[in-house]
């Protein structure tokens, strides 16, 4: 047999010498050195880390006779230079025995590891399974409590909104019958402002029209409202009082709800990935609840029934007080609606004519544009006519000093003299063209002064209809809050 990294001279690779020197193998005597891979130093050997298989520790034994191995068992000092490589060699058997214990060792722990695994893994589902289902129920009640609490908030809101109009409406009613005297005397004024503006118009616009009519309707019927709403203002404070009461436990109670909705909500969004969850510990041995789902509804629903009592009361005190001045009212609304109608019908009317003048003035205008472009034209055509009549008249000059028989009235003769009489009479016909075209445009420019004048008288009226007399009917304070508006 020859080992890889020796030379066939070693001492070692000879035949096997008897020895009667036997000593069992160290590798026999201690088998758990090469299962635990603990070290093994040659004594006296100069490598002090070197290991030392069992083989080489057999080989060495085998050719080590008596009279040739001192004491100390030493090997042959004649070793390979790659001696080296022979310590760190093991036998078949231990490197099979190393490795059925790896694999044993490794499928062990696999399997344990697996079962533990599996058995983990179903007890986590089984605990992921059980929270999520707690955690989805809380959420299903939580869902039901904010349903439970949204349908009373709309209740409330509701309620809380038809008692605030009732309470509105009641408000308008005691200042029209604390106030409408007083207030009559804006649109009272209105109207005679009216009255005395209108009779700042000018020219024919100065007319006794509907629109004067209906003034004079309405400062009377003003006047005759004014004495009768003075006797209107003293019967609704202790409703408006109770209604108010009424209306702050709705506000109170719509606002502790609208305060548990948003704690509620912010705990139904809460999840696993929320930033804003910690640990609070012992929290659940606290309770500080005051009612019980039963008490919460009924308390609710009592706020409710004695907003509704007030409404009622309210409702039918608002009525009585409504028909007490209900004709009046209309009376007042209509007579003002006819009047602005009639304003309105008025001011239609002049600016249809105002239209109408502003497009004659507008036809005026392009016609005297027409005629001033007319005349320069005339006058052009005037000045261009006078080289013709030059030219003709000038051959007419020059052919009269021929000579003798050659003064001959010939063609060319004919025709210039025709050419001048054309020509002059084409100048006249021109020129008594261009004196129309004068006087048509002094006719023009007095038309466009008297449409001027006319559309002035038309904007004044307009002036003082649209923009001073609306503009302050616009504003009328009175109307609204006798029917309620405000």
């Amino acid at each position: 047999m020859e080992f890889l990294g020796t030379s066939q001279t070693a001492s070692y690779c000879g035949p096997k010498k008897t020895c009667g020197l036997n000593k069992p193998s160290r590798t026999a005597q201690s088998p758990g050195i090469h299962e635990c891979y603990q070290p093994y130093n040659l004594p006296g050997c100069r490598y002090a880390n070197s290991w030392r298989p069992s083989l080489f520790y057999r080989v060495s034994d085998t050719q080590t006779c008596p009279e040739e191995c001192p004491s100390t068992l030493r090997p042959s000092t004649i070793l390979p230079t790659l001696r080296s490589a022979l310590f760190c060699r093991y036998t078949p058997k231990d490197w099979d025995r190393s490795n059925q214990l790896q694999l044993l060792g490794a499928e062990a722990s696999r399997l344990w590891a697996g079962r533990l695994g599996g058995d983990s893994m179903r007890l986590m589902q089984d605990k992921d399974q059980l929270t999520r289902q707690m955690q989805e129920g809380t959420s299903r009640n939580l869902g039901q409590r904010l349903s439970d609490i949204g349908f009373w908030k709309s209740e409330l809101s509701y309620e809380l909104e038809r008692l605030v109009t009732e309470n509105h409406s009641m408000d308008t009613v005691k200042k029209r019958m604390e106030c409408a005297a007083d207030q009559i005397d804006c649109p009272l004024q209105v109207a005679l402002e009216c009255l005395y503006l209108r009779e700042n118009r000018i020219g024919i616009d100065l007319v006794h029209d509907n629109v004067e009519k209906n003034l004079i309707r309405e400062v009377d019927l003003l006047k005759c409202c004014q004495e009768r709403m003075r006797k209107l203002a003293q019967r609704i404070d202790m409703q408006m009082r109770d209604n108010r009461n009424a209306q702050q436990e709705l506000e109170k109670d719509l606002k502790d709800k609208s305060s548990a909705q948003f704690i509620d909500e912010k705990c139904f969004n809460l999840r696993n990935t929320s930033d804003c969850i910690s640990f609070f510990h012992g929290v659940e041995k606290v309770d500080g609840t005051i009612s019980v789902p039963e008490t919460w509804a009924k308390f609710t629903n009592d706020n409710i029934r004695h907003s509704q009592n007030m409404r009622a009361n309210s409702i039918r005190l608002r009525e009585e007080a409504e028909h007490l001045f209900e004709t009046l009212s209309d009376q007042m609304w209509k007579q003002f609606t006819d009047t602005n109608l009639a304003f309105n019908a008025r001011i239609s009317e002049v600016m249809d004519v105002k239209n109408k003048l502003q497009t004659q003035l507008a036809k005026t205008l392009q016609e005297i544009f027409q005629a001033e472009n007319t005349m320069m034209l005339l006058e052009r055509a005037i000045m261009a006519k006078e080289c013709p009549l030059k030219v003709a008249q000038t051959r007419l000059e020059c052919r009269t000093r021929r000579p003798n028989v050659e003064l001959c009235r010939d063609v060319p003769q004919f025709k210039l003299m025709n050419e001048v009489c054309t020509i002059d009479d084409t100048l006249q016909t021109l020129k008594m063209r261009l004196q129309e075209t004068q006087d048509t445009l002094q006719l023009l420019v007095m038309t466009k002064s008297r449409l001027e004048h006319e559309l002035a008288i038309k904007a004044n009226t307009l002036c003082i209809d649209k923009e001073k007399c609306m503009g302050m009917r616009k504003a009328f304070p009175c109307t609204p809050r006798l029917v309620g508006y405000t």
